[in-house]
């Protein structure tokens, strides 16, 4: 079992940046692929960033050059350093954890979300 808990979020201008925490519980973190998603309103969940156990990563296109996913595996944290925000990143973002590669939409865990709101 792997418990995950999001912080950082919150209102940004466009241009502005947000670090994303996701704190994970459990000694087997270093197992797990790492990721976040993330939901605007009347659109469905989308894949941001994902990271591997040997920290391989990838990134949405929408995305790339702007964010930057890295993971500590001695504190069992993940983080996406979101810069040059833009109003369309505007959603609410999730930490997910599953044993797969890339992370699926179906990922085993999640955390419980955390606003990111972009001002133009």
């Amino acid at each position: 079992q792997v418990q995950l808990v999001e912080s950082g979020g919150g209102l940004v201008q466009a241009g502005g940046s947000l670090r994303l925490s996701c704190a994970a519980s459990g000694r087997t973190f270093i197992r797990y692929v790492m990721g976040w998603f993330r939901q605007a309103p009347g659109k469905e969940r989308e894949i941001v960033a994902g990271i591997s156990r040997t920290s391989t990563t990838y990134y949405a296109d929408s995305v790339k050059g702007r964010f930057t996913i890295s993971r500590d595996n001695a504190k069992n944290m993940v983080y996406l350093q979101m810069n040059n925000l833009k109003s369309e990143d505007t959603a609410i973002y999730y930490c997910a954890a599953d044993s797969s590669f890339p992370l699926p939409k179906s990922s085993d865990y999640w955390g419980q979300g955390t606003q990111v709101t972009v001002s133009s």
